[in-house]
């Protein structure tokens, strides 16, 4: 027998081989960018789903404001009327019909969680509060509110209308 051997751990004496171990390098190297560029459109297309399903909760929890916001001048109206009457002394049928129908309104808003703002009788925030006219009293301190001219309403956390009122002041 014949047979040439050569020890195990000598090194190829082909010259292609360096070769083809660089170009393998390189290949894993490109393999590596493009897995990473993978796993990072994976989660940049993630957080796009996540925002995308946030945003259109935030626009189902808002989308009737504006249908609200037409109706709130006649919700004032009923209030006006209702307010008429008693001051008048009316106490008839028609009146509590007027009140059944302004309760009724009301309910239907809370229902959606649309609540009026409580400005009787608290401090003034302009978050909360639109300041109409300002009135010097010794009665309160400055910066309450002294008469609700018109109501504000919330829509969950966020302010559709602003309480219109009038807010103490220093006497002069």
């Amino acid at each position: 027998m014949n047979e040439q051997t050569t020890p195990s751990n000598a090194p190829p004496e082909d010259v292609d081989s360096t070769e083809e171990i660089e170009i393998l390098r390189k290949r894993a190297a490109e393999r590596d960018q493009f897995r990473d560029l993978a796993l990072r459109g994976k989660a940049e297309f993630e957080n796009y789903q996540k925002r995308n399903q946030r945003e259109r909760e935030q626009e189902r929890k808002y989308w009737y404001t504006p249908l609200v916001l037409d109706l709130l001048p006649v919700l004032d109206n009923l209030d006006r009327a209702v307010a008429a009457a008693r001051q008048a002394g009316d106490t008839g049928s028609l009146v509590q019909g007027v009140a059944m129908v302004q309760s009724q309104f009301l309910d239907m808003l809370k229902r959606h969680e649309i609540t009026r703002i409580d400005a009787d009788d608290k401090a003034f925030d302009p978050n909360m509060h639109q300041a109409v006219m300002q009135q010097p009293t010794d009665e309160v301190e400055p910066g309450m509110i002294l008469q609700v001219l018109e109501q504000g309403f919330l829509n969950h956390d966020r302010v559709m209308r602003p309480a219109k009122v009038i807010v103490s002041s220093k006497p002069a």
